[in-house]
This record gives C-alpha cells, structure tokens and sequence, in this order.
C-alpha cells in the first residue's frame, strides 16, 4: 500500500474514532453545562496548537517538508492557540464571546486549509517526520471539537434569542 493510503486511513480512523470519544462522553457533558463553562475545555484543548510550530523544525519533519504547507500551518496554529487562550482569559464576558466566534471560524478554516496547503504542495507523509501525528491524531481532535464549539455557540445563540422573543411575547 503506499504511504499516501496510510496517511488517510490514519485520519480517517481518528475521525471516527474521536467522533465517537466526542458523541459518547463529551457533547453529553458538555450539553448540559451553561455556554462559558462549556466552551472552557474546548479552549482549553486548542491552547496546545502551539504543536503546530513543530511543521519548522528541522530534524522533527524533513528538511523538505513543503514551506508552503510548513509556514502557514505553523503560524495558523499559533494564532489558533492565541486566540483560544484570549478567548479563555475573556470569556465571561460578551467580548469573550466574540473572541469565541472568531477563534472557532479561524481554527477551523486554518485546519482545513492546511488539508489543502499539503496537497495544492504535493506533501508526502513522510516528510511529516515524527510530525505526523498531528495530522493523523491531534487536527481530527479539533475539528471535532471546532464542531462541538459551534453547537455550542450557535445553541446559546438560539436560546438567548429564543428567551428575548419570550420577553417580548409576555411585555405584550
């Protein structure tokens, strides 16, 4: 089989298996809890993209890992990592909120353009060096979790929303 075919296999079993993790033992919790309290572990998590800096160092990947998907996946995470610790720091707060919204659309489109990075730069799996499971075990892990964070945003949204039509309703 070649390394390609073992490069997706891994990610797509990591998918389905943390898509499992997260249906059976974190969205339960997580549902329960009030928006901010929620969204904390979530953040929390996401603080570790700083890993993504390893796609720069030599000796971790191959001196031949693509820059064109190096740089950008590398400075994406940091930037990820920073607004999920910024987010944390603020979220009891309507601008933690919204630090919330932007962290969540930005990690998840630094993600999946990373996807597309590697390929449009032809990567290999090896290249990855002892990279590769960030691609393979931690990115499906925050894109389920960039999901989760969305239900979450969006399920309070709609509650709050939802509560303000019922003042409304009653003011009448």
């Amino acid at each position: 089989m070649p390394p390609q075919l073992y490069f997706f296999v891994s990610i797509a079993f990591a998918f389905i298996v943390w898509g499992i993790v997260a249906m059976r033992y974190i969205w339960p919790k997580l549902c329960l809890l009030p928006r901010a309290a929620a969204l904390r572990p979530l953040l929390i998590l996401h603080s570790f993209r700083f890993i993504g800096l390893a796609f720069l160092v030599q000796g971790v990947v191959s001196p031949n890992l693509p820059s064109a998907f190096a740089y950008p996946a590398a400075y994406g995470d940091i930037a990820a990592a920073t607004l999920a610790l910024l987010s944390l720091a603020t979220l009891q707060s309507n601008a933690g909120i919204v630090i919330a919204w932007i962290f969540n659309l930005w990690g998840s489109f630094d993600l999946l353009s990373a996807f597309y990075h590697g390929a449009q730069a032809g990567l290999m799996p090896g290249q990855l060096g002892a990279a590769y499971f960030i691609p393979t075990f931690f990115v499906p892990l925050m894109l389920i979790t960039h999901v989760l964070a969305f239900r979450i945003l969006l399920r309070h949204r709609q509650a709050a929303e939802a509560e303000k039509g019922m003042d409304l309703v009653s003011a009448h």
